[in-house]
């Protein structure tokens, strides 16, 4: 059985459908962002996950409402992919080193939604992202998806490495959260 989300959400501001496939497949992405297509792009190859983006939004204002608003459909297909969660290993981590930047990510699949976010981006804008919007991104992805996430990068000199490592830190620990161990759910008190 494939576990899989689709959600679509329609905003004056915004319009978005993500289809999602935990178990991979194709991955397409356009959001009309080129620097957010990439590390969208690079989260699902290194996720192993399939991924389908299609993002309409306010760009002629900015890209705040466009990349926040992936994190939030994102997250409820990611929250409608694991269902009840039984059987996953619940918890992953990585390290992922971007040339002079160092990325880190633990997560865990708890159904409490939290972020910590520790990074510094050095330059304000990559391509016509807005560094900033990185941490927008990781707090409505996890708060719609159910995540406690902690992501660090404790050093780093250039805005699209910090990111980038941010991105692939974030899908290999996912990869490995979302691993299929058996059983029922990981948890003492039966349920997630």
């Amino acid at each position: 059985m494939e576990r899989t989300g689709t959600v679509s959400r329609r905003t004056k501001e915004t319009d978005i459908t993500v289809a999602l496939c935990l178990d991979g497949g194709p991955v397409e992405i356009t959001t009309g962002i080129g620097f957010f297509d990439h590390m969208l792009t690079a989260f699902a190859v290194h996720s192993g996950f399939g991924l389908q983006v299609a993002a309409k939004g306010d760009l002629d204002v900015d890209g705040h409402h466009t990349i926040e608003d992936v994190g939030i459909v994102l997250g409820q297909a990611f929250a409608q992919a694991l269902g009840d969660k039984a059987g996953i290993a619940r918890y992953g981590h990585a390290y992922i080193p971007m040339d002079e930047a160092l990325g880190f990510c633990a997560v865990d699949v708890s159904g409490r939604p939290f972020l910590v976010f520790q990074a510094q981006f050095p330059q304000a804008v990559i391509g016509s992202f807005d560094a900033c919007m990185a941490e927008e991104f990781f707090r409505a992805f996890a708060m719609h998806s159910g995540l406690t996430l902690h992501l660090r990068a404790p050093y780093g000199s250039n805005s699209h490495h910090i990111a980038e490592a941010l991105f692939k830190a974030l899908a290999h620990a996912l990869r490995d959260a979302c691993a299929f161990t058996g059983g029922g759910v990981l948890s003492s008190k039966g349920v997630l």
